[in-house]
């Protein structure tokens, strides 16, 4: 009788050798690297979405998505803004500093925008905004030239990064505040 002889291949998985999980969220040092970076090099709509996507939180579909309308009134960039979340379908309040605000003009004023064309207008005929997946090289483009490693951030990470400053602020303001009480029982 013969006997048939099996190979068997090492199943490799999907992840090995990448970074997986959660991503890190930028820090201050990085985001003023990445600003510098943008200005020198003269990129006014990378600076805009830069700066937006660290003020407003939102996800990559909303953020590109985003129209002039939704962030000025008349000719300029409002304080505030408001817009209809694509995947919950609530409205999300977020506020737009005065280094975005003035990022924001002179990429509206650079590109000629009209109130209800998109912020981030495509160049591609089909599509009248960015897509996500653009953001996303995007991000890398942001990110490599700083020396961080472009695989470990994603357009999430410019989701949390605010989030994540505003945490760390408190928290060291608290813990200033609690050390200082004393132990009670």
């Amino acid at each position: 009788m013969e006997t048939a002889k099996v190979t068997c291949t090492a199943r490799v998985p999907w992840n090995k050798g990448k970074l997986t999980g959660q991503k890190p969220p930028l820090k201050l040092p990085e985001i003023w690297a990445i600003r510098v970076r943008l200005q020198l090099s003269g990129q006014p709509r990378d600076l805009a979405m830069f700066n937006l996507a660290i003020d407003s939180k939102l996800r990559a579909c909303d953020l590109a998505k985003l129209r002039v309308l939704d962030v000025c009134h008349s000719q300029h960039v409002s304080p505030r803004a408001s817009v209809m979340q694509q995947k919950t379908q609530r409205p999300v309040q977020f506020e737009i500093t005065e280094q975005t605000r003035e990022s924001v003009e002179a990429w509206i004023k650079a590109a000629k925008l009209a109130g209800s064309d998109f912020l981030f207008p495509s160049r591609i005929h089909g599509s009248p905004h960015i897509s996500t997946r653009q953001y996303a090289r995007v991000v890398h483009l942001w990110v490599a030239p700083i020396g961080l490693d472009d695989a470990a951030y994603r357009t999430h990470t410019m989701r949390r990064t605010k989030a994540s400053l505003i945490y760390r602020r408190a928290k060291k303001s608290q813990g200033g505040a609690t050390a200082s009480r004393p132990h009670q029982t």
